[in-house]
């Protein structure tokens, strides 16, 4: 997938990368700094007495060091050492959201839902980063092994939804005399080929390469309909939302599902859409935010 150039990005790569060692050596501090600011992060919760959120940024401060030793292991079997801080030559991509890192060691509303949001959002962005390497990159080994870190972080990416999943169902669970009336629902068939829908409305709009993707999206979101069929529940007044909460809507249903189904060929079909939902709504958000 040819990506924009911004994709959830603040700004473009300094550059690319000329070796497996820079590619090693950069992915290593980008895992070690988001560890070191969800440990920060942990550590501010703890002082002002908020163990729930404490426990959320440890959570996600022990990953990034799992996956801090995870490249490590990757660079000694590639290149028989461990990553070179010296290789690094860029400045570390802003792919944590600093802003509101501030916000919730300042806020007094922050919840284990927000925090989760936050750290969906940055591993969007190390997908984004990546993944633009990949595309980008002239050498094959290094597009390989760029496309190899996309994949991982679109994993990381489908874990904290989940847990961001979680989290909203524990906020907001039913309170005892809420409404039970049963809205009218559609399935996930019906919503996809309202995506496309909205998506050609787009496309009708856009020219240049940006056109191109849109069409090539609109023929995926066709597959994507198809394959989907009558899978999944979701209030009928989702069919009126935009299409980035539509987009979000079906990344979370497959994520969903495929954690619920025990059919292994429905988990496979699931997480294949999932993966592709994940992708298209990343997309989607960078040409939100142009």
């Amino acid at each position: 997938m040819l990506l924009t150039k911004s994709l959830l990005l603040k700004s473009e790569p300094a550059g690319i990368l000329h070796s497996l060692d820079e590619l090693f050596a950069l992915a290593h501090a980008m895992e070690r700094e988001a560890a070191t600011r969800y440990a920060e992060l942990a550590e501010d919760m703890r002082r002002q007495k908020k163990d729930d959120l404490a426990e959320v940024f440890t959570r996600l401060a022990a990953a990034e060091c799992e996956h801090v030793d995870s490249v490590t292991r990757w660079s000694q079997s590639r290149r028989g050492k461990d990553p070179d801080p010296a290789e690094v030559r860029w400045q570390v991509p802003g792919t944590f959201d600093t802003e509101t890192a501030a916000e919730v060691k300042s806020s007094r509303l922050i919840t284990p839902y927000r925090a989760l949001a936050m750290a969906v959002r940055n591993e969007e962005r190390a997908f984004a980063f990546w993944s633009y390497l990949a595309a980008y990159s002239e050498d094959e080994d290094i597009k390989k092994a760029a496309e190899a870190m996309a994949k991982e972080e679109l994993g990381h990416v489908a874990t904290l939804r989940k847990e961001r999943r979680r989290a909203y169902h524990r906020e907001h669970a039913p309170k005892l005399g809420d409404d039970l009336a049963t809205p009218v629902k559609v399935d996930a068939r019906k919503l996809e080929l309202r995506l496309a829908a909205q998506l050609a409305d787009l496309e009708r709009r856009l020219d240049g390469p940006t056109k191109t993707r849109t069409r090539e999206l609109i023929d995926q979101t066709m597959e994507m309909a198809d394959e989907a069929g009558d899978f999944g529940s979701f209030p009928g007044a989702m069919q009126r939302k935009d299409a980035v909460d539509i987009a979000e809507a079906l990344v979370d249903s497959y994520l969903e599902g495929a954690e619920r189904s025990d059919s292994a060929e429905r988990v496979e079909t699931l997480q294949r859409l999932a993966e592709r939902a994940i992708s298209r709504l990343a997309w989607l958000r960078s040409l939100a935010a142009d």
